[in-house]
């Protein structure tokens, strides 16, 4: 393999690339210009609590976050950890993997002049030490090792109608799924179950086959993990086992649920589970144009026969689209792709025609090829002045599409025939990250005709790069071996993106000008094309981006919006905090609110985890901070437009699953996959939340409509979930009560507290007198004393007004005469205080960091605030402590010392951005928790990603 590359340099060897220095500095080397720092990476599982990983002194920029630093250790540095051998630095990393991209270019011809590859590798090294790009994970885990040097994360595979090659698929897979890769393959070509052997009996069909190739997967787990293998499944529409095929997955859902009740532990990853068939692969059919219109119209449909290619069997079209719709409904299988679609947009039609898809639906190319993805993180290509620069992210562009293409160089494959396939024909899959995020702070909505015509001028202009860095290449090293025989069908899916470029219409600066550029790109690549051919076959999806996403520090994978807009991070040296999104202090002040407004708001979304009612913030703005998941979730077509707007500019497709609310039908499921068809998307996967693992079902009936332009679905059972509503009780002070009057000044302002408590000890009720009687003052003070009595006797805990008011700061402050408060930064901030002096324990005080003037002196003393308690009979033993108020609640508290709009403690037991907007909105995150880490995952792309330790659920 490696000698056919060879071999088509060597032909069309010529001047080499001359690269230009963008990013990188002349003369200094892009390490010299960060600051590293040693950090000690613990990974605890925190469902079992043992440790799984420790390595201590770990090399990396201080500008990395711990969870990026604890991902790239744990899954990314080679060698046995506490050996000599092992990587301890993030430069040891880099080095390994650029220094031989930048070797292998100047063996292969590349480059015009070895201060060319110098500047390539600094510029690459660049952008990846600071985080403005990264490689898929076979990269990081095989380049410059003593490992086969696989680059690819994605597969297609193929299976004919015999025996031999049925077997030789389940090895194959087997093989990827070791290495910890994922793979897909169409099973169109195996002959139906009502079709006839040579022998005269009866074919098993394609469904029977893939109870083997499941068994196979789930033994072999992926790369030696305890976590399934990543495959894909596709059946043809109008295979006659098709409507076995789509209700697999959903019957055994069902025996999943009969087990689950019967005690049996059906966990995903529990003891009994593996008993369940055909749960390791995503299923997909594979729908013609000609069927989608017999929906339309309500027409039959043939279902013809593997062998002969004639019609052995009529349905109703609109009758298997609702068995389709109705088992998404019931297990999110199968997703759809759109096979007319797909092949319109296929560069090599006359090799052959796209069939399938790897697991994650993103990479759809030949059959038995691979694809190596990078992806870039579009938020550093913000500048401050919140525009994006198109011009450095083209620049950008050349570099990382000019490594990946050099890869396919040295790489190894898993099979002779992938390695064959992937050299003639060269497939790559750029991609990019954190566009939600990006939107966000540009202040645009990610469901808005903004928010898709910068995303589509984005895409837009990556693939244009790519193409014509492609055919640049294409004149120094030669166009790719299967590019002469396809000339004509890849210059015209060129053309193709020129003219849905051309159809993008911009609505504000910022994507004008990155279309604009995107203009000019494809100007060159039709014209370089014809002159040069290409390099590439394919050049960009839009993958995934999980473990890679969280090695850049990107909010938001792929082309996902915003997962919540307050997420969990780990601190260097330990401990956590709950922080509000930096992205939304950004847009904020993008969309014109002052700084006080802002505080406002982002103190509400600290609280809340959405916006709907925060102070201040206009309803109009609510949409740039709509999220996956919460309060402001974004409408399922919302997900559907974005994918619509950015898929006329990719090679290949787009990993994304379109998440619908429990209460969701079969009828919206059936017009999600409708409008994708009709919007142009390649392929479509939808997820119900709680659809999976066995959930009730009532008698109540769905309604079903019968409409030419709404397909019709069959009637399906839907739930009946029984809601439990909390409503809070007032709890009133006795008619006569203890109570305590505090007189003070602040600022010089005189003023009275009276505080009244309960039998028990806690704080029932205050009254606050300031100002002058029938006064406005005295009158808002009086309103204000009802108001949080009323709130502490209905259960709002002491800690949270005394959180929410302390550090408040406006006129009068100053000093005070009350010897334990010195000084206040307002009244309130005064009046709080107190009150946590008076009826809070001192443990909940001291997160809070409020002590009084004897804890302070004990500090300068022992270095402690915390009373000393008896440990003998000797008086030095105690100190006398002012003990809380007789039965104060002490409960678990969130904020931290000082408070601040953007930052938190984080609540106990929460480890992940999903388990802390549980604990925030009190909705379910439905999401497998981590077999590594044991925290829940969160949505990425089709599949999961871990945000505790970088695992995935599907193919790297």
């Amino acid at each position: 393999m490696t000698e056919i590359a060879n071999g088509v340099g060597a032909a069309r060897a010529g001047a080499g690339l001359s690269i230009e220095r963008v990013f990188s500095t002349a003369g200094v080397h892009p390490y010299d210009e960060l600051t590293w720092e040693r950090r000690d990476v613990v990974q605890t599982n925190w469902k079992t609590g043992a440790t799984v990983f420790e390595q201590k002194g770990v090399e990396f920029p201080s500008t990395w976050s711990v969870n990026a630093s604890t991902i790239v250790t744990t899954k990314y540095f080679r060698g046995a950890v506490g050996t000599d051998v092992r990587e301890w630095s993030l430069k040891q990393l880099i080095d390994r993997v650029v220094k031989t991209y930048t070797k292998a270019g100047l063996e292969h011809g590349y480059f015009a002049t070895p201060a060319d590859a110098e500047i390539f590798e600094h510029e690459l090294t660049w952008l990846l030490v600071n985080q403005y790009f990264s490689f898929n994970s076979p990269v990081w885990f095989n380049v410059g090792t003593q490992s086969p040097q696989q680059v690819s994360a994605c597969f297609i595979l193929s299976v004919d109608d015999s025996m031999d090659s049925i077997l030789n698929w389940y090895k194959e897979e087997g093989f990827i799924f070791k290495g910890g890769s994922g793979a897909g393959l169409n099973l169109s070509r195996i002959r139906s179950s009502k079709e006839l052997l040579s022998s005269g009996g009866t074919a098993s069909g394609p469904v029977s086959f893939m109870r083997g190739a499941d068994a196979s997967a789930g033994t072999i787990k992926s790369g030696g993990a305890t976590r399934r293998a990543a495959k894909m499944v596709v059946l043809d529409v109008d295979h006659p086992d098709i409507v076995e095929f789509v209700e697999t997955k959903a019957r055994e859902e069902d025996k999943i649920r009969v087990l689950r009740d019967a005690g049996f532990d059906m966990d995903l990853g529990g003891d009994d589970i593996t008993s369940v068939q055909y749960q390791n692969a995503n299923n997909s059919v594979r729908v013609s144009d000609e069927f989608m219109r017999a929906v339309e119209d309500g027409t039959d449909f043939g279902l013809r026969g593997r062998k002969t290619g004639e019609v052995i069997e009529t349905v109703d079209a609109r009758e298997l689209w609702g068995k389709i719709a109705k088992a998404a409904w019931e297990c999110a299988d199968p997703g759809l792709q759109y096979d007319d679609t797909i092949n319109d947009w296929h560069t090599n039609p006359e090799t052959g025609r796209i069939t399938a898809s790897n697991p994650c639906s993103e990479y759809m190319s030949l059959d038995n090829s691979s694809c190596n993805l990078a992806s870039l993180n579009l938020l550093k290509f913000l500048g401050d002045d919140d525009t994006f620069d198109a011009a450095l992210f083209a620049k950008a562009v050349e570099v990382v599409i000019t490594a990946m293409d050099i890869s396919i160089c040295f790489a190894d494959f898993p099979t002779p025939s992938i390695g064959q396939t992937t050299v003639d024909y060269r497939q790559l899959g750029i991609g990019y990250a954190n566009l939600g995020a990006l939107l966000m702070a540009m202040g645009l909505g990610y469901d808005s005709d903004g928010g898709r015509s910068m995303a589509a001028a984005i895409t837009s202009l990556m693939t244009g790069v790519s193409y014509r860095r492609s055919a640049e290449l294409a004149a120094v090293v030669g166009p790719y071996n299967g590019y002469a025989r396809n000339a004509v069908a890849h210059q015209r899916v060129m053309r193709k993106h020129q003219a849905a470029n051309d159809s993008v219409r911009t609505l504000h600066v910022n994507d004008s000008a990155t279309l604009k550029l995107a203009t000019a790109e494809w100007a060159k690549v039709v014209e370089t094309g014809v002159e040069n051919g290409f390099r590439n076959a394919q050049a960009s999806v839009l993958a995934p981006t999980g473990t890679i996403g969280f090695m850049m520090d990107c909010d938001t994978t792929g082309i996902e919006p915003d997962f919540s807009l307050v997420k969990f991070k780990k601190l260097v040296g330990g401990g956590s905090m709950q922080i509000v999104n930096q992205t939304i202090p950004r847009a904020l002040g993008k969309l014109g609110y002052q700084p006080e407004q802002v505080e406002a708001i982002v103190d509400y979304i600290a609280e809340n985890g959405h916006v709907v009612d925060a102070p201040g913030l206009r309803s109009e703005h609510y949409e740039v901070f709509d999220t996956a998941m919460g309060k402001r979730a974004l409408k399922p077509m919302g997900h559907v437009r974005m994918m619509a707007a950015c898929q006329p500019f990719l090679s290949g497709a787009i990993s994304k699953t379109v998440n619908l609310p429990e209460s969701a039908t079969v009828e919206e499921i059936a017009d999600i996959y409708f409008q994708s068809w009709k919007l142009g998307l390649k392929a479509t996967a939808v997820y119900r939340d709680n659809c999976k693992v066995g959930q009730p079902l009532a008698d109540a009936k769905a309604a079903t409509t019968k409409d030419a332009s709404t397909p019709a679905v069959t009637e399906v059972e839907t739930k009946v979930v029984e809601k439990v509503v909390y409503a809070p009780t007032r709890k009133r002070l006795p008619k006569s009560r203890v109570s305590r009057t505090t007189s003070f000044t602040v600022g010089g302002a005189e003023g009275y507290m009276t505080s009244g408590a309960h039998e028990d000890g806690s704080l029932g009720e205050i009254f606050l007198k300031l100002g002058k009687q029938g006064s406005t003052l005295a009158g808002v003070m009086d309103a204000f004393s009802i108001s949080i009595s009323i709130g502490l006797q209905y259960g709002v805990p002491l800690e949270t007004f005394v959180s929410k008011y302390t550090n408040q700061r406006f006129e009068p402050a100053g000093l005070t005469d009350d010897a334990d408060i010195r000084m206040a930064q307002s009244v309130m901030d005064y009046v709080f205080r107190r009150l946590a002096l008076d009826y809070l324990p001192f443990e909940t005080r001291e997160a809070l960091g409020i002590f009084s003037a004897d804890e302070r002196q004990r500090y300068l003393e022992t270095g402690s605030y915390e009373p000393l308690v008896e440990t003998g009979n000797e008086a030095s033993d105690l100190i006398e402590v002012e003990p809380a108020a007789k039965g104060a609640p002490v409960i678990e508290v969130v904020e931290v010392t000082p408070p601040t709009s953007e930052s938190a403690e984080a609540p106990a037991g929460v480890h992940t951005s999903a388990e802390l907007l549980e604990k925030i909105t009190g909705t379910a995150v439905d999401s497998p928790l981590c077999f590594t880490c044991g925290t829940k995952m969160r949505p990425a792309g089709s599949c999961f990603v871990c945000e505790g330790c970088g695992s995935t659920s599907g193919c790297s």
